[in-house]
């Protein structure tokens, strides 16, 4: 408990007293935000905001890793595979964000990476963390991550390994299970890392439903090492223990992330003063991502994560039903808070609404992990 608080209180203050003095930096480097002529046409206040400092998440980026490391050594609770393979996912997604951005500011136009590009190297990042998933076993055999699906454990019968038992020839089955389980991890992370861009684009509206978001998950790894399947001398007779591993550490780094997070939003809550651009939001992505598949939690994430899934899933309804219809609109604008702007609704009104949506979505999706705990035991 001691490393959790420590993380999360050093992190915050990190983010929260240090921001200034990054500002000052980027001011002197030109890191200010780009805004699309179209974008500025359609909504003034979009075009108020060129000039404002960008790149933010490359601040709370590194407040997690100085709150994550100084937490965790100063408890007792030196880092793990677990932990560094999240730290893993935040820090190779926001580097290509951080790219994407820092092309954006040197161009001075908003054409940054192409979409394969930034594609590819998120592949790269989101392969690389599924490969050491499945690696570096503890005492009692336990890898980070898990072939399997997971809904609030792993689903046996959605395991791609499984293919080996009846397609041994030559490993195939082997071979195969890997490509599987591969795409899979890929497109979770991938998912996941655009979702929460694309709900980036208030401000505050991705850093304050990411607190929400992966304090959910917090909760939960914490949970899990209370109820873990090491404590319990005859595991298999109790089926309502975890074997996660590393529950605690995965605790401690989401919480260093919460503060982290926490401290930014002092600054980029409306008026924003920066912004977290692409090298914030897909950090967020990742850490998401990687919680999910390392509290065996996949399928779970659709709803403790569901405000940056609406922000994703009005891009899809948009633009399918634009074809369908042969130009017509489902939304004013998408993603969906943008169709909200165009309603009329005030920025900072959405902003918060979509904070309780977040919120209400993660505890949704905590109460049901409590519910199934309950049904076991």
């Amino acid at each position: 408990m001691r490393s959790l608080l420590s993380a999360a209180a050093i992190s915050m203050a990190f983010t929260l007293l240090l921001t200034p003095v990054f500002l000052k930096w980027y001011e002197r480097w030109g890191w200010g935000q780009v805004i699309r002529t179209p974008e500025a046409m359609n909504n003034p206040q979009h075009a108020a905001k060129r000039g404002t400092m960008s790149m933010g998440g490359l601040i709370f980026i590194l407040g997690t890793l100085v709150g994550y490391f100084v937490g965790s050594y100063a408890g007792d609770f030196p880092p793990t595979p677990s932990s560094l393979l999240v730290l893993w996912m935040m820090v190779g997604f926001g580097a290509v964000g951080f790219i994407d951005d820092y092309l954006k500011v040197k161009r001075q136009n908003s054409l940054g990476l192409s979409g394969w590009r930034k594609i590819a190297a998120q592949l790269l990042v989101a392969v690389v963390f599924a490969v050491g998933a499945l690696n570096f076993p503890n005492d009692r055999g336990v890898t980070p991550g898990s072939s399997a699906v997971s809904l609030f454990r792993d689903l046996p019968l959605l395991d791609p390994f499984s293919l080996g038992s009846w397609l041994p020839v030559l490993g195939i089955g082997v071979a195969l299970g890997w490509i599987i389980y591969l795409l899979w991890i890929s497109v979770i992370g991938i998912a996941m890392s655009n979702s929460a861009n694309l709900a980036d684009g208030l401000d505050g509206l991705a850093a304050g439903s990411g607190i929400f978001v992966v304090g959910a998950y917090s909760l939960i790894a914490f949970w899990q090492a209370r109820q873990s399947c090491i404590a319990e001398l005859d595991p298999a007779s109790y089926g309502g223990c975890y074997n996660t591993r590393d529950p605690m550490e995965l605790a401690i780094v989401s919480a260093a992330f919460i503060g982290a997070l926490a401290g930014f939003l002092w600054w980029n809550a409306p008026k924003a003063k920066v912004f977290m651009g692409d090298t914030g939001s897909m950090a967020i992505g990742g850490v998401v991502a990687a919680m999910a598949v390392l509290t065996h939690t996949e399928l779970l994430s659709i709803l403790i994560a569901g405000v940056y899934v609406l922000a994703s899933g009005s891009v899809i309804l948009q633009r399918v039903y634009f074809k369908l219809t042969r130009g017509k609109r489902l939304f004013l604008n998408s993603p969906f808070h943008h169709h909200l702007e165009f309603r009329g609704w005030p920025e900072a009104t959405i902003v918060v609404r979509m904070w309780i949506i977040a919120g209400v979505l993660a505890v949704s999706g905590i109460g049901l992990f409590y519910v199934e705990w309950l049904s076991r035991t």
